[in-house]
């Protein structure tokens, strides 16, 4: 069952972000009511989503619309690059460490600062120490700019000189079994489904654009989990029968061969949508307006 924001956010990430930035609420609920929402509650993810300042609304032929402000595009286009580039170069031995020293007071900012440290697959070597495989400096600047807590965070770039195996410290920094084990369910849900529309298509059988659809929500809603999960270390400090590779490749295949007939659907529900739009209905005042107008014609005709 999607929570009706998770079910947005997979939406405008995969769709709208892609086809214009805005699409309408009509078309919102057309779409997510394939999932079991309601309007009720589309409607008011809609609303919380525009007072937290990634969604904006705009009034056209009396039809609403919503579109992502910059801070909700931002938020979903770092979003796909985390889902659709994947890391695999090669690791150049180099850890890029974060520390920091973070008064009481300001615990809120602290707490904010080891949240998106996770997020962007930082691992806690030490309670005020994280580390990463990866020189993600730009970013973590950007981030102690927005906390206004410059001051109290350092950034270094460093190699490891002795002690245990770089292997051992990312077992210590990151929990490689509860990654893996999701790597392990989505291929166990997800490669059987692939194969079963290889096999009808194969068959010559036609698959609606609506199935596509909804196929294709659930294949992204899924595997977008997958890389906020796992921080993309390179592969010589992992296991020797790490998923990622498996989970990526069968995600980037399905999601291409469900592509073209998904977008179908997407694009005639907003398109049906865009088409009522101009099809402005008429109020209490306007129509008793109308049927005095008419009456009097009436009564007009009968005199002559």
């Amino acid at each position: 069952m999607f929570s009706p924001r998770a079910a947005m956010l997979t939406l405008y990430g995969d769709y709208v972000l892609h086809k214009g930035g805005k699409i309408g609420i009509g078309s919102l609920v057309k779409l997510l009511s394939s999932f079991g929402l309601s309007e009720q509650s589309i409607r008011s993810a809609v609303s919380r989503m525009c007072r937290s300042g990634l969604l904006k609304a705009k009034r056209t032929n009396r039809k609403s619309y919503y579109s992502l402000t910059s801070e909700g595009h931002s938020l979903l286009t770092e979003g796909a690059l985390r889902i659709f580039r994947r890391k695999q170069s090669r690791w150049d031995s180099n850890w890029n460490i974060v520390t920091y020293s973070i008064p009481e007071p300001m615990r809120q900012a602290r707490d904010r600062l080891r949240l998106e440290l996770g997020w962007m697959g930082y691992g806690a070597l030490g309670e005020a120490t994280w580390i990463s495989p990866h020189d993600r400096t730009r970013e973590v600047k950007n981030l102690l700019q927005k906390l206004n807590i410059e001051e109290y965070v350092n950034i270094f770039s460093a190699q490891h000189q002795g002690g245990i195996h770089p292997r051992r410290i990312v077992s210590h920094c990151w929990d490689l079994g509860k990654i893996h084990q999701k790597y392990a369910d989505f291929l166990a849900d997800y490669r059987p489904k692939l194969e079963g529309h290889l096999k009808r298509l194969q068959a010559g059988e036609t698959i609606e654009p609506s199935e596509c659809f909804v196929a294709r929500f659930n294949l992204i809603h899924e595997y977008r989990k997958l890389p906020f999960s796992d921080p993309d270390l390179p592969l010589e400090l992992l296991p020797g029968n790490w998923l990622r590779p498996q989970a990526a490749a069968l995600f980037n295949e399905y999601h291409g061969l469900l592509t073209e007939k998904a977008n179908e659907y997407f694009d005639s529900v907003s398109e049906n949508y865009e088409a009522q739009g101009g099809l402005k209905q008429k109020g209490p005042k306007a129509l008793t307006k109308d049927l005095i107008e008419a009456g009097a014609k009436r009564s007009a005709d009968k005199s002559r």
